[in-house]
This record gives structure tokens, sequence and C-alpha cells, in this order.
């Protein structure tokens, strides 16, 4: 496991009389003002060893430093010995294939065992980033791709680049209910407003895009490739939910159990067992952060969702 890296930059002459942010912003353009504002507040940077604020006047000639950014929430939670399923790795970005049931994050009942953890074993510097890299999330029993940045530069480019929709993200779905056709869900969602672990469909809500296309129809099923536009929280399974078409395997937006007429009873009860929503992230594309060079990873479906579509197919075909 690396050490955490630290920034160093010189001041240039022609900077003189300029404020350190202004500065610092000039030279470290991968960086938002922001962002360098803060970690000057936090007294993160050091000019030929001093502390100052981001007003403080440079004469030109400086060294700056910038130490590692030891995040609270990352010192907060231990690093754990938890395999990573890497698709892509490099010094910039990890591709990481989440199984369904692992957490991404830790929160109230989840204080390890996540992705997190793994994170801060695999390699020391993800504690000196905004949560370990992690810039986007998959739900627990969500499986497929995420990216993670592992280094700052990376952690604002692709922070960027998901805020601009310029991370393409694709699903695979199987859903309740035959679909007719693909089509695009613009609705917006916001907070239930009876249940506050669930999401639902708003006016009040954030503005959420979801486009998909039908990739194999069954007599009582469908499956679905989707592509996200917007990344709300559970925004495919609520966006299915609203039309009448959840995910097989959805407790949280559709019943759990949901039996089916004129098909066996061993295919009834395998729907019926289906331990979480059938949603699978296969393909992520982005512009990689430093050669700016495109990058497009992919997951192929893990064993449950291929053994469901196996029985869709052997029990109620079209």
């Amino acid at each position: 496991m690396s050490e955490p890296a630290k920034l160093l930059v010189d001041i240039p002459i022609e900077h003189s009389g300029w404020r350190l942010d202004r500065s610092l912003a000039t030279l470290l353009p991968e960086f938002s003002r922001a962002r360098l504002q803060d970690w000057i507040a936090k007294k993160l940077v050091t000019v030929d060893g001093s502390v100052y604020s981001q007003r403080h006047i440079v004469n030109g000639g400086e060294s700056v430093e910038i130490l590692p950014i030891e995040n609270n929430l990352n010192q907060e939670n231990k690093a754990e010995n938890i395999t990573l399923n890497i698709v892509h790795e490099d010094d910039h970005l990890l591709v990481l294939n989440k199984p369904a049931g692992l957490v991404v994050h830790p929160g109230a009942g989840n204080r390890s065992g996540t992705l997190l953890n793994a994170l801060l074993y695999h390699d020391r510097q993800f504690s000196s980033l905004p949560r370990a890299g992690i810039i986007h999330r998959l739900d627990k029993d969500t499986s497929g791709l995420i990216v993670v940045a592992r280094s700052l530069i990376a952690h604002t480019a692709l922070t960027e680049q998901m805020q601009s929709r310029n991370i393409h993200r694709h699903y695979y779905a199987v859903v309740r209910g035959q679909m007719i056709s693909g089509g695009t869900i613009d609705q917006a969602i916001g907070r239930h407003p009876h249940d506050r672990v669930k999401m639902a469909v708003s006016a009040k809500g954030k503005p959420a895009v979801t486009h998909y296309k039908i990739l194999e129809k069954f007599s009582s099923h469908t499956w679905v490739e989707v592509q996200l536009e917007t990344g709300r929280t559970h925004q495919i399974r609520v966006h299915f939910a609203a039309l009448s078409h959840p995910l097989v395997g959805d407790a949280t937006y559709g019943q759990r159990v949901q039996r089916v007429a004129n098909v066996s009873s061993e295919f009834n009860d395998f729907l019926s067992d289906f331990p979480r929503q059938a949603l699978h992230a296969h393909q992520l594309i982005l512009q990689h952060p430093v050669t700016g060079q495109e990058l497009e990873c992919n997951a192929p479906l893990p064993n449950d969702m291929e053994c469901l579509l196996k029985m869709l197919r052997q029990h109620s075909k079209v």
C-alpha cells in the first residue's frame, strides 16, 4: 500500500502581488478554486513552511506544499481485507465490478464490510480523498460497475464529468409485466412523502431522466437495457415502479412475492425466492481524467440474473 503523495508547486515570479488562492488556481487548474480554498482554510497548504489565509499576497519564488487530505470520514473507518473485482486499474482510477450485497459507503447499521473499507485496505492513497475516492454509488443489492478516483486530479475531473452527465452508465434490468416498446421516463424524483427511507416520483423532486430499450420479452416479464441521464437515488427502481413495471425481486418498490398464472410452481417459487432487485450496471463509458482517452468497461451478467433469464426463457417465453 502506497503513501499518500504531497502536492508541491513553486510560485512563479510573475504571480507577485497575487492572492494565494488565485495563484494556486492558475497553477493547479485540475482542482477547483473552491477546493483549493478549502484546503487553505484547513491549514493543509504551507508557503515556505508557513500557513496563510487564501488572501495572502505572494511575492513569487515561494515553495508551496499541499499535504495529503486525510478525510475525517475516512479516518473513522477501518481498512478491511475485502476482495475487489477490479475491471480496470491505473494510477488515477479504479473501475470495479461490485457484487450484490456489498454496501458502497458506511452508514447506520453498516459501519464495516463496505466498499470504502475495502478501498482503504487496497491502497492507503484512498484515505487522502473525499469518501475514499467514491464519486457515485450503487444500491447494496445492485451489482455491477462503479468508478473510483485514486488521485485528487481524477476525483475533480470525474466529479465534473458526473455532474455534467458525461459518464455514461448502462444497466440490465428484468421487470415485471410485458412492456411494449422502449422509451424515456422523464419524471422528477424526491423523498417519499410518508416513508422517509424511500424515494418517489414527485413534482417537487429533482429532474430525473431514464432511457430504456427492450432486449427480450417474456409472457409476464421483460428484459431491458437502461441508460441513466441523471443519477437520483433509486432512480431506475422508482421510475419502472411508476410505470407499473417494478423490478423483479424489489421488495421496496414492488411486492417481493408475485405469483404468475399458468406456469409451474417451480418457476413461481424461483421468482419468489429471487433475493434482490434484478439490476446490474453492465457498462461504464467515461473520458479518462488524465489522458483524455475514452475508457469503456463492461461487466457480464452475474450468475443469479443469468439463471433468472434462463428460467424466463424456459417457462414463460412469448
